[in-house]
């Protein structure tokens, strides 16, 4: 078997990208459950111990192979991978006195080979409740953080290293100098992988999956199904693919002709149009729980995907259906064993589940992020107006137009709000808001409040604010700013009954139109990963809230909210503010984790 670093998965949201960073490198790795056999493991060079969103010390705790830890390679546990060694080494963890979510200032205690080429201090990257408490014997404290004793620690002569926070991450900001450090001067790995291989591997596994039959392929016409369309095209050949755009009502001004157009001009003259928005919208009549809104819309998908094979008298054993499913949309989907799942992806209802129990299910970007992703796209030549796009959610705008039964309650507000008026001080004002949104907190899902911050602060000042208030008050996963009118009653402000309408969706379709236009013309688009405008039923004098949220990062694992320019939010602000059913505009400062980009 060829050398390797064997990464065991303990759930994390992450454990994918440990193996993307460490390919990053030019080393193979892969990811292996845990109680994996150690005869599976021949070849490797290191090991790896993933994070994941259980507690070591209670019964929830994943059983483990405990040979692995009697290998004579090196290890590196990682979060819930660091609390696993310490307890499996004589140490002790508990729950933290601060739980810690977002970037962290990492100060090097000792001199270690792990931390080579590091500066004293780090920006780090933090995702836990739990913290080592003891050490085990034999290891020492590396690093620590403000809020963390043992953030890193290390048995130098056993090559066992732990670090609760994740290097894996782009927001550490030289995570991948400390991965390097592991898989190259730790386990003295050779950089023999490389992205043709994979190509190779891949060309391999379409062939023998698809097999003789053909591929019914759902185009968005975003960055992920333009490029899985060109991938089964380029493998297969044109005639084997057949490429379905379904308007679900639920696209952006316009959006259906220009994904059609776009994919015309890059040579996809073989796609096939229908618009079923009608359909789509009475299936969601009366819906208001973000997971049952996704789980229907994946079906319906389907259901208009058999019912177009049977007009064009496609035989279903002939085929196989496609998607441009990437790693991102199944990890937060629970895609792994003991992964939490954070939100259902479209492309990740039990109908698409059961489809690929049996087989009938190819998806050729599945084991990719965006970037990587893009990345392909390039090497198959596909224009930039495609691969350059930003990411738009399968669901489209019925994921960002929240819908209320307008009976929403914050639980112990009175408490919650003490706490808010402790953190933000006496020039600034906070409230909790009676709606919620899905978060991602130490490797759990959350659907909690987002706290509302009024007063003049500049993004620094907000940044700290929400890493703070995320982080002490458990009743909040996500912060925002009112950023239109700059004061207002914050007794005021109700939610109200609200749900999946024409009116609805035109209203936020103008407002994203705004943005779009906005961020183009000042030459911000490349620098926004994400863009998502959302419309809520938060009211003062009828009307609507619009929020933004821009966000920057690479593979959408993790984000840092994007600080616009004054005189560009002021423009967008301006021109939203003058639509018809408009009363605020928020600005979303929450980080990923704890905030997910979208707010379903």
């Amino acid at each position: 078997m060829k050398e390797q670093i064997a990464i065991i998965d303990f759930g994390s949201q992450y454990t994918h990208l440990i193996a993307r960073r460490i390919r990053q490198l030019g080393i193979l790795a892969k990811i292996y459950p845990p109680l994996v056999s150690i005869k599976e493991l021949k070849g490797i060079k290191g090991l790896i111990l993933s994070g994941g969103p259980q507690s070591v010390f209670d019964s929830t705790a994943i059983k483990y192979n405990r040979q692995l830890l009697d290998l004579s390679v090196p290890v590196l546990g990682l979060c819930y991978g660091h609390q696993l060694l310490a307890q499996h080494f004589g140490g002790r963890v508990k729950p933290g006195k601060t739980k810690e979510y977002g970037s962290a200032c990492l100060k090097k205690v000792s001199q270690s080979k792990l931390f080579f080429d590091l500066s004293k201090s780090e920006s780090v990257w933090m995702s836990h409740g739990d913290s080592v408490a003891v050490l085990p014997s034999g290891f020492s404290v590396i690093g620590k953080t403000a809020d963390c004793s043992v953030a890193a620690m290390a048995n130098e002569p056993r090559k066992i290293y732990g670090l609760q926070f994740h290097p894996e991450v782009t927001h550490t900001k030289n995570g991948l100098v400390i991965l390097k450090n592991f898989v190259l001067a730790i386990c003295h790995c050779r950089q023999n992988w490389s992205m043709a291989k994979y190509w190779q591997q891949l060309v391999s596994q379409i062939k023998k999956q698809v097999g003789r039959r053909r591929v019914f392929l759902l185009v968005s016409g975003g960055v992920d199904s333009s490029v899985a369309f060109a991938v089964l095209e380029k493998i297969l050949g044109r005639r084997r693919v057949f490429g379905l755009h379904i308007d679900n009502g639920f696209m952006r001004l316009n959006e259906s002709k220009q994904v059609n157009r776009d994919l015309v001009r890059a040579g996809f003259s073989d796609l096939v149009v229908v618009d079923s928005s009608e359909r789509f919208l009475t299936a969601q009549a009366g819906v208001v729980n973000p997971e049952t809104k996704r789980e229907i819309i994946g079906r319906t998908f389907l259901q208009v995907k058999d019912d177009i094979m049977k007009e064009q008298k496609l035989n279903p054993r002939n085929w196989v259906l496609g998607q441009g499913t990437i790693y991102p949309d199944t990890i937060e989907t629970g895609g792994t064993k003991y992964a939490d799942k954070i939100k259902t992806h479209h492309n990740r209802v039990k109908e698409v589940l059961a489809l690929m129990r049996l087989g009938r299910l190819v998806e050729p970007l599945v084991e990719l992020y965006k970037d990587e992703v893009r990345e392909l796209g390039r090497l198959l030549k596909l224009p930039a107006s495609l691969i350059d796009r930003q990411p738009f959610p399968g669901p489209g705008l019925a994921i960002r137009t929240l819908c209320s039964l307008g009976q929403e309650k914050v639980a112990h507000s009175a408490q919650v709000g003490r706490q808010l008026k402790k953190i933000v001080g006496p020039k600034l004002q906070a409230e909790v808001l009676p709606l919620r949104s899905v978060g991602v907190q130490g490797d759990n899902r959350t659907y909690r409040h987002p706290a509302l911050i009024m007063g003049s602060a500049n993004w620094s000042q907000l940044h700290d604010l929400s890493v703070r208030i995320t982080n002490e008050v458990k009743a909040v996963n996500r912060v925002v700013h009112l950023v239109s009118p700059s004061k207002i009653d914050l007794k005021k402000l109700k939610i109200k009954p609200a749900y999946l309408t024409h009116d609805r969706l035109d209203l936020l379709r103008r407002a994203d139109a705004i943005v779009s236009q906005e961020v183009k013309s000042a030459k911000l688009y490349s620098r926004i990963w994400q863009f998502p405008v959302i419309l809520a039923p938060l009211t003062l004098t009828g009307a609507e809230t619009i929020i933004l949220r821009p966000v920057e990062s690479l593979e959408a694992m993790t984000v840092n909210f994007f600080p616009m320019p004054k005189v560009v939010l002021d423009s967008i602000i301006k021109k939203i503010s003058r639509l018809a059913g408009v009363d605020l505009v928020l600005y979303d400062v929450t980080n990923k984790p704890p905030g997910t980009i979208e707010w379903e």
